[in-house]
């Protein structure tokens, strides 16, 4: 099983990359958890929002594991307490389907891959940078794990 977050986006600042690695190097190995950056579409010839969402969105199917649970980062997504959502991980990982989180580019993910997913979450109701969405949910992720493993990181 595999857990993977796919973010379309490209070039992240330093500290986004660090700490996404800090916190990915600490979740447990059998999660085999992947950060998956989708090249996102360049704004060129007047080209509309939706159309440049629908081409993300396209990238975005074609890197979803056949058969994965897909959750859809999404401001408007139900919001999960840090125990809710490790339950929901307990409950899924024992599926042993893979996991495809889905962050959007620039323009938010097109609407129809949105509604398509299996669960929409919101990590909060503010808009966030991508590179913030990205260390905050491995950490989310790091801090689920050590819940269900009763480690003390979460209190």
């Amino acid at each position: 099983m595999k857990v993977r977050l796919l973010t379309v986006s490209h070039r992240p600042p330093g500290w986004v990359v660090d700490g996404c690695a800090e916190y990915a190097r600490r979740l447990p190995r059998t999660w085999n958890f992947e950060l998956v950056e989708i090249r996102p579409e360049p704004r060129k010839d007047g080209a509309s929002t939706g159309r440049v969402q629908a081409t993300e969105a396209e990238r975005l199917r074609a890197a979803i594991p056949h058969g994965a649970r897909v959750v859809a980062l999404d401001e408007r997504g139900e919001a999960w307490s840090t125990a809710e959502f490790a339950a929901r991980l307990q409950r899924w990982l024992q599926d042993a389907r893979d996991l495809a989180f889905l962050v959007g580019g620039a323009d938010g993910l097109d609407p129809t891959l949105r509604d398509a997913a299996d669960h929409r979450l919101a990590l909060s109701a503010l808009t966030l940078p991508h590179g913030l969405v990205r260390v905050l949910f491995v950490e989310q992720l790091y801090r689920a794990a050590t819940l269900l493993q009763g480690h003390p990181y979460h209190r």
